[in-house]
């Protein structure tokens, strides 16, 4: 399982909290490439509901990982 920014974008505007299955359907539904379907189903799940992307990815980017003062914007 690998994830990028790319892929992973196409699960920002999912509906959270979800489930694994809950995200698989939505990435079939708004078709999302087969690779994030793949890594979706690649997670080993217990039931859980997942709150955000970074719970799936754990490295997934935040905001505090940038480098920008927004009072200077």
């Amino acid at each position: 399982m690998y994830w990028t920014l790319e892929l992973a974008s196409y699960l920002s505007d999912a509906p959270w909290p979800a489930t694994k299955d809950e995200l698989i359907d939505y990435a079939i539904r708004t078709g999302a490439p087969l690779e994030v379907v793949e890594n979706l189903q690649a997670i080993e799940d217990e039931g859980e509901i997942y709150d955000s992307i970074e719970e799936i990815w754990a490295d997934y980017p935040t905001d505090d990982d940038f480098l920008w003062n927004e009072d200077e914007y």
